[in-house]
């Protein structure tokens, strides 16, 4: 007989960080569920400063508090200007970032993904496999909340002939 495991909401929490950033050849992520820990170890001073400010370092379900700790490389290099830019450089998931002034009184930015659907472990019923699947753009929402000025997207398909 199959018995049915339950996925917790922070172990969730911590699959959705792991499907933006576990393919970053800079972090390294480390969840210890025993103390609701998630760490992310960062090679990339700077990248880990962005991410310090933009991943809230607590995450509450219910009863149980899920702490998210960067630990960044030594030195953070200040004249970036996108947080964004800088936590996802080099990171396969993400597409691009255009910040568009002139709309709205406050600037208007875009965070744009890669266009593919993926896929985590999250003991959904309404999946043969127990996964969900969703875009990049849907995590980024749920991980990094409701941030003024900021839309998360996901590029365009590209088609053969465009360029």
């Amino acid at each position: 007989m199959n018995t049915l495991n339950l996925s917790s909401p922070w172990v969730n929490y911590y699959r959705m960080i792991n499907a933006l950033f576990g393919n970053d050849p800079e972090i390294k992520i480390v969840f210890t569920e025993n103390d609701n820990t998630i760490r992310l170890f960062v090679s990339n001073a700077a990248k880990a400063d962005a991410l310090t400010q933009l991943i809230p370092p607590q995450k509450t379900f219910g009863n149980v508090t899920l702490n998210v700790i960067v630990i960044p490389a030594n030195e953070v290099d200040a004249s970036f200007s996108s947080l964004f830019e800088i936590a996802f450089k080099d990171n396969p998931v993400f597409a691009f970032s255009k910040t568009v002034q002139g709309i709205m009184s406050n600037p208007i930015s875009y965070v744009v993904f890669k266009n593919e659907v993926v896929q985590y472990y999250t003991d959904d019923l309404g999946d043969i496999y127990g996964n969900r699947s969703t875009l990049y753009q849907d995590i980024a929402k749920e991980v990094f909340g409701s941030q003024d000025g900021v839309f998360f997207c996901t590029d365009v398909e590209k088609k053969v002939g465009d360029k």
